[in-house]
């Protein structure tokens, strides 16, 4: 079996790589690290895995070396830890933006404070599979891209790799995101008085998930993010411009293309149906990303849509994903839930 560590076990991403990992057929979860609970029941935090295990929270120093370490600390703790990680385990899988962005002057100007360890941007490779599948077979080292930067990347991931869309125009992305997304400390700004019913724009310009998807895509974004009265989900939309001649046939072929072999990636563009665009209220504890797209035939104006649940596919899920690459192990092993309706 192999032995793996969750590093910040009590938060909600915590608590999601706890609940796949303990159930994966590979795995055994030999420490769940909080400084906040060393000591005390892991299902007292995460009250869904009562008898699923045992497990208490234990402090950092506590920890053995073990074969992968999973961090889902907060953005910047990362990288003033990750020597003291990468000496406990072979495997380090960071899933905070520490190490998203492989330029240091991007992310001082997205994350507001210089690299700690800048000479190792470019030792991660991005854990998005379905752009790096085989680099991600032989990492050491690899970094999970955010939950609204992966439901972008991927929903618009075909046009820019069939070259059906004008890059240097670039693209507007809306995402709307769940509370959940804001962690299990997070502020009065997310107290439910404060949230409900609520759909705020904390991000009109400069959401830090903008400079993921550019460097991923390899053309400008301009990215606005709202909250939205949802606990999971995250649902992308974007407006790229087509280049001349392109039509729905084109469009079409490039999804089923791109993703004819994905096993987490789902193309939704039905003519009729409740749920005929992708909407991540279907997909709550799954790895799918739904992608899918829409276009005005007199003017020829496309719109792409992405959504996905932000703890699994936008979080620990693809991290589990990216293990079992790394490791050759059958992609799906502990993430076939197939989500529930209704809900």
């Amino acid at each position: 079996m192999t032995r793996v560590v969750v590093v910040g076990a009590a938060g909600y991403i915590g608590g999601e790589l706890l609940r796949l990992l303990i159930g994966h057929p590979e795995v055994e979860v030999v420490g769940a690290v909080s400084s906040r609970f060393p000591g005390k029941r892991v299902d007292g935090v995460h009250p869904n895995l009562r008898a699923s295990t045992d497990l208490l929270f234990c402090s950092a120093d506590e920890v053995d070396e073990c074969d992968a370490v999973f961090l889902a600390l907060p953005h910047r703790a990362v990288m003033t830890q990750i020597e003291y990680w990468s000496q406990r385990a072979k495997l380090v899988f960071d899933l905070t933006g520490d190490f998203r962005l492989n330029d240091a002057g991007v992310f001082e100007r997205y994350y507001g404070t210089e690299h700690q360890a800048p000479h190792l941007l470019d030792a991660f490779v991005p854990g998005l599979p379905e752009l790096h599948r085989e680099r991600l077979r032989g990492a050491d080292l690899i970094s999970v891209p955010g939950c609204m930067a992966m439901a972008g990347v991927l929903a618009l991931h075909p046009l820019v790799a069939h070259d059906l869309i004008d890059t240097e125009a670039g693209v507007q992305l809306d995402a709307r995101t769940g509370s959940s997304g804001s962690g299990s400390t997070a502020g009065p700004a997310n107290l439910h008085a404060e949230r409900s019913g609520a759909m705020r724009v904390f991000a009109p310009t400069s959401h830090r998930h903008e400079a993921e998807i550019s460097q991923h895509l390899g053309m400008p974004v301009s990215m606005t993010a709202t909250g939205v009265e949802a606990v999971r989900g995250v649902q992308s939309i974007g407006h790229p411009t087509l280049r001349p001649g392109v039509g729905k046939a084109a469009i079409r072929r490039a999804y089923r293309e791109q993703y004819a072999e994905e096993p987490f990636v789902r193309v939704v563009a039905h003519q009729r149906g409740i749920f005929r665009y992708p909407d991540p209220k279907i997909l709550l504890g799954t790895n799918f990303c739904d992608v899918g797209y829409a276009i005005e035939e007199d003017t020829g104006r496309l719109t792409t849509i992405g959504a996905l649940d932000n703890l699994v596919k936008g979080g620990a899920g693809n991290a589990v994903q990216c293990l079992n690459i790394r490791l050759g192990w059958p992609e799906t092993f502990g993430l076939t839930f197939p989500g529930l309706h209704p809900l």
